[in-house]
């Protein structure tokens, strides 16, 4: 089940932030668990050498590592015809970047506005515009397109947690969700499926790292414990919960499922008030 041997996945954003595991990290780790050959980009070129170094640790030996601003275009383009130049083709493409910034439209400057949603949404765009041309001509040589899977937030859904209010954050991720419809449909007949999921509330390193700072905790314990409070199921997720729900819409298990989201929220979005 959910075997991915003979698939290469190009995976975006497949390192981490600190220690621990963030979801591309995660979802790198998995697919390659599961027999793909997986070719990783981050901005951060040690954050994609701790992921090898795990991938090396578990004798998982088809994977690259390959640091590009995935806001860049040229960039992007380089990384994927480097990736079809070592294994000749892309499967599976997981687009997985982010971060947030609070603010609402008059407190957020502009260049923060342009900021979040060049690196929100436009990371996408530009791994699907580049990639997209490579699934389209496997799929006319063989009949086998690929999967695209893009990450998005329940931050996206008018759901504010602890009253914060990231307006560019929730407006690009609610892109997203547009954006892989839109792309879905226009795909649907090439052999190319692109689904979304979107995480609740998780425990990733981005908690301690940066979410402390944010919100003006007194201590990462009691944000994580805030945190997992809000959840219906009293707990936050993790990384391996988004990786295991992306794994399965990469997978030929969802052959059939395109232009469709799959929350992973622990229930948070059907409890809130107003659902």
């Amino acid at each position: 089940m959910l075997d991915l041997t003979g698939k290469v996945a190009f995976v975006a954003g497949a390192g981490s932030v600190g220690e621990g595991w963030g979801n591309g990290k995660a979802t790198a780790v998995l697919m390659a668990r599961q027999g793909a050959t997986v070719y990783g980009v981050d901005v951060n070129q040690q954050a994609l050498q701790d992921t090898g170094a795990v991938m090396q640790q578990e004798g998982l030996t088809a994977w690259s590592g390959h640091a590009c601003d995935l806001t860049r275009s040229n960039e992007v383009q380089a990384a994927v015809e480097d990736c079809v130049r070592r294994y000749g083709r892309i499967d599976i493409l997981v687009n997985n970047v982010g971060g947030s910034v609070p603010g609402d439209p008059v407190s957020m400057s502009e260049e923060t506005w342009d900021a979040q949603l060049d690196l929100n949404l436009k990371t996408a765009f530009l791994g699907c515009k580049h990639v997209l041309p490579v699934m389209e001509r496997q799929f006319a040589q063989s009949g086998k397109g690929g999967a695209i899977v893009n990450v998005s937030s329940i931050g996206c859904m008018s759901f504010q947690v602890g009253g914060r209010v990231s307006a560019a954050y929730a407006a690009s991720k609610a892109g997203i969700l547009a954006f892989s419809r839109s792309t879905a449909i226009a795909y649907v007949k090439k052999g190319i499926r692109v689904n979304t999921v979107v995480p609740g509330t998780m425990h990733t390193p981005l908690v301690e790292h940066r979410l402390v700072k944010q919100l003006g905790a007194q201590d990462a314990r009691s944000l994580i414990a805030t945190r997992h409070a809000s959840v219906p199921m009293g707990r936050m997720g993790d990384a391996w919960d988004v990786a295991n729900a992306v794994l399965f819409l990469a997978s030929d298990e969802a052959g059939y499922i395109t232009a469709t989201q799959l929350v992973v929220d622990g229930g948070m979005t059907a409890a809130r008030p107003g659902a």
